[in-house]
């Protein structure tokens, strides 16, 4: 049998958002781990808004998440099946044309709250004559139209939140097709997703409702319905939802920032379940942990500043193969070594320049005057090459007897004097990447 297939179907309207990556990583992580296939189907029916800037943008972010997908989509190339699709359900009376104009639409839902009714269309359009439809086609008014939802309890058995009933008479009629011309996600979705084969669709709980009319959908059309499971959303600490205005939380932004990317699929994963967020080597690993049922059914709260903890502690976890081509980006040298002596210093991949820089470039001396001299006798004691890793204890052995000096009396002025910086690695590391001559000019105050 093949693995699941799944999809992700952002409107490329905007640039996603970590909320955005969480459906994203959970879609692809889950086909990942179940040998499936993860589809990136662009909703792109909304003409006015949807950019190819935008659509670019989402591919290059998945990218970096390193969920490339598997097959891209775009509703856009797809509109003769929905034209198919809206056509046959025609055939069958599940759909009907609606004339309501917006604020029609708006004055009724209100006079039905003012009479402590829910706002739930009336299928006024059902019972429209000949007449009222000839009224307002001469008026140039263009129809919209309506699914007739089939009003009975849609049961399934939801991946997150176990099972679920809903009366679909307590819902509106959801719109299909608008009366310009373009299509709504609710139908189109539905076509996709059986053409496609989606076995799987996982997304936010604020789909729930849609599920149940979507279901009314698969059944009139004839379609196996995949299997759903929707996951509570992110929020912000004091909890508001994230949208596209929340720009900050962009992937984009996060990367720009010098976020890691290991970082953000394991906030944008693991918040909101049983499980601790926390750094992890790989997306495999973090595909292990994907289980529907470890999510919360409540909200998922997220605090953007964790994600600088996060991000610090998974570069302090990542092995040289997976930095060092971005190293070599940064024109850092030093190999392996040079990693493992920086990497639990750095807060961000670009501190590792910074370090690089200490190691390796021309540095005016920091010394002040009251240590100068200790400096230059301890540059007298300074091994000769060729240096191994022990290299740094041999030398204290020597300093500290000729000296007298120990603790942060020793060690704080070799510090100053070899890197110009109150704290950082250890020097025991970055001395034999240093080399004897920089070592010993630095320490007699030289720029080196």
């Amino acid at each position: 049998m093949s693995g699941p297939v799944v999809r992700f179907a952002p409107s490329p309207t905007g640039l996603i958002h970590i909320g955005n990556a969480r459906t994203a990583l959970l879609n692809a992580l889950y086909a990942r781990k179940q040998r499936g296939t993860f589809i990136l189907r662009l909703d792109d029916t909304d003409r006015a808004r949807s950019e190819d800037r935008f659509a670019e943008a989402i591919k290059q972010d998945l990218a970096w998440l390193g969920i490339p997908p598997d097959k891209i989509e775009t509703q856009s190339s797809r509109m003769g099946r929905y034209e198919a699709a809206l056509a046959k359900l025609r055939e069958m009376g599940r759909v009907y044309a609606c004339f309501e104009t917006e604020d029609e639409l708006d004055r009724k839902r209100k006079r039905q709250l003012g009479r402590g009714l829910p706002p739930v269309y009336d299928r006024a359009a059902l019972t429209m004559s000949d007449e009222d439809r000839a009224k307002f086609e001469s008026e140039g008014r263009k129809p919209y139209w309506r699914f007739r939802l089939d009003h009975r309890a849609i049961k399934w058995n939801d991946l997150v939140r176990g099972e679920i009933a809903i009366d679909t008479a307590s819902l509106s009629d959801p719109v299909v097709c608008r009366a310009d011309g373009t299509w709504l996600y609710s139908l189109a979705s539905v076509v996709d997703d059986i053409d496609m084969n989606v076995t799987h669709v996982i997304r936010g709980e604020d789909h729930i409702t849609n599920t149940a009319a979507q279901l009314d959908m698969f059944a009139a059309l004839g379609g196996k319905a995949p299997t759903f499971a929707h996951h509570n959303l992110l929020t912000l600490p004091g909890g508001e939802g994230l949208s596209k205005r929340f720009g900050s939380l962009s992937l984009q932004s996060l990367r720009d920032a010098g976020h890691e990317a290991l970082a953000i699929a394991a906030a944008a994963v693991l918040t909101g379940t049983s499980l601790a967020v926390e750094p992890l080597e790989n997306l495999d690993l973090l595909a292990d942990k994907i289980d529907f049922k470890k999510i919360s059914h409540g909200p998922a709260r997220f605090d953007p500043a964790d994600l600088d903890a996060l991000t610090a502690k998974t570069l302090h976890a990542a092995s040289f193969a997976t930095v060092v081509d971005r190293l070599k980006s940064l024109d850092v040298g030093g190999g392996e070594k040079f990693w493992l002596a920086v990497r639990g210093n750095l807060a961000r991949l670009s501190d590792a320049k910074e370090w690089w820089d200490v190691v390796s470039a021309p540095m005016a001396s920091k010394t002040v005057e009251p240590d100068r001299d200790f400096c230059k006798l301890a540059e007298t004691l300074l091994p000769t090459e060729p240096w191994t890793d022990k290299v740094w204890d041999e030398w204290l052995a020597a300093i500290k007897p000729a000296a007298n000096r120990k603790g942060r009396e020793l060690f704080h002025p070799l510090r100053i004097a070899l890197t110009g910086r109150e704290n950082g690695p250890e020097l025991r590391a970055l001395l034999p990447l240093m080399g004897r001559a920089r070592a010993s000019a630095r320490l007699r105050g030289e720029t080196a």
